[in-house]
């Protein structure tokens, strides 16, 4: 088991902001838009390396810093469980999304939100 795939994730404050940070980064750095779901738009290269910008997450009620993405949901609940064992806060219980993930957040001791999930 291990992280598939690492996506930062940046908060913006509404909708005109993600439209112009989406434009910003696309030209900036040379990526394209892979995913948007209008609270929140992820950007790509073709080598798999990828960006994520979010106004308010659609179902949490906090944005995480980052998403680590899993191969498997018996991957995510074992996270799931190490998280509970080392005693951090589950912010997000696991859940099935609309969009077609399986996640949970937790936030660290250092106060950063993490989440991780898998596609369904």
């Amino acid at each position: 088991m291990g992280i598939d795939r690492t996506i930062p994730n940046i908060t913006v404050p509404d909708r005109a902001a993600l439209e112009t940070s989406v434009r910003e980064h696309a030209a900036v750095l040379g990526v394209e838009v892979l995913m948007d779901h209008g609270w929140i738009v992820t950007l790509g290269d073709r080598d798999g390396h990828q960006l994520s910008i979010m106004t308010q997450d659609a179902t949490a009620s906090v944005n995480p810093a980052v998403s680590c993405f899993l191969t498997t949901v018996d991957e995510v609940q074992t996270v799931l469980g190490r998280v509970v064992e080392q005693g951090l806060e589950v912010v997000h219980l696991l859940s099935e999304e609309p969009w077609g993930v399986s996640r949970f957040f937790y936030r660290d001791s250092a106060g950063t939100v993490i989440n991780v999930g898998t596609h369904t």
